[in-house]
């Protein structure tokens, strides 16, 4: 029997994981916040928090309470996900593995000592100190590369490289207060155009192309805040179908989880010897 995988994020990175470990057979739980913030909704798992259940790549997650995962788990009917506490989940399920996909730059409160195999993936971890394992989510030569001994990459606060473009892609919030959407995602925007309004200011795409992610509306959000993500491949595909980015890390954090199963075996072996 596979070991059961607590995700941190239902993002679209983590997403890259949580589809790849499913399709093997894995029980996979995702942890959300209350009220999540990620703009690449259509192609995010935990974008089940805000409507009841997600379908990405022929999966199905579901945003479900903690004391009924267990049920779900055993069917397979979909992915759980729950928005208890962290703390909480880990209590409860006691999981063999966690997976902290939340790409924070920082690492916001997970352990090497919350399960048997503790991976983090992308900066603000540093394998065999605060986790196992880390994986690298820079795009680039070392994208999904597994690390056992030192930190992931620094982050640059410069956003990769989509289409030719990198900062001019990322549009933020110009102020602070509610931010309502005015486009959808797949939509085609100039640039220049209003997307939304933070308040009754309004937010401005700045390069033409296709709008591959925008924030949910009514959410209150700080200046600065990433609102929406503009991609000038024009590709529409591509706001509905897991990224190359999150497939590659997700690769990653699969190999680094069947090469801690393989390690175990041996060992079992060992024993019996």
């Amino acid at each position: 029997m596979k070991p059961m995988i607590l995700i941190r994020s239902g993002g679209d990175v983590a997403s890259g994981a949580i589809y790849r470990l499913w399709r093997a057979g894995y029980p996979v739980v995702i942890n959300e916040i209350a009220i999540p913030t990620m703009i690449r909704r259509e192609v995010s798992y935990g974008n089940a928090v805000h409507r009841g259940e997600m379908i990405l790549e022929r999966l199905r997650s579901r945003h479900v309470p903690l004391q009924d995962v267990a049920k779900l788990l055993a069917s397979r009917e979909a992915i759980p996900v729950v928005t208890e506490p962290y703390e909480n989940v880990l209590t409860t399920m006691k999981p063999i593995i966690v997976v902290d996909a939340i790409l924070a730059k920082r690492n916001v409160g997970t352990q090497k000592s919350d399960a048997s195999l503790v991976i983090g993936c992308g900066p603000g971890f540093n394998a065999g100190k605060d986790v196992h394992v880390v994986v690298e989510t820079m795009r680039g030569h070392t994208l999904g590369r597994c690390i056992y001994e030192g930190p992931a990459l620094a982050n640059t606060g410069i956003p990769g490289n989509v289409g030719g473009y990198t900062h001019e892609r990322v549009i933020k919030s110009p102020t602070k207060g509610l931010f309502v959407a005015k486009s959808h995602i797949g939509d085609q925007v100039e640039a220049g155009s209003i997307i939304g309004y933070v308040e009754d200011v309004p937010v401005h795409a700045k390069i033409t192309g296709t709008l591959r992610g925008i924030l949910a509306s009514n959410i209150l959000v700080t200046k600065g805040f990433k609102l929406a993500d503009v991609d000038a491949r024009c590709e529409e595909s591509h706001c509905f179908t897991i990224s190359d980015k999150a497939l590659a890390v997700g690769g990653g954090v699969m190999e680094a989880i069947t090469a801690w199963e393989y390690e175990q075996i041996k060992e079992l072996y060992h024993e019996s010897d």
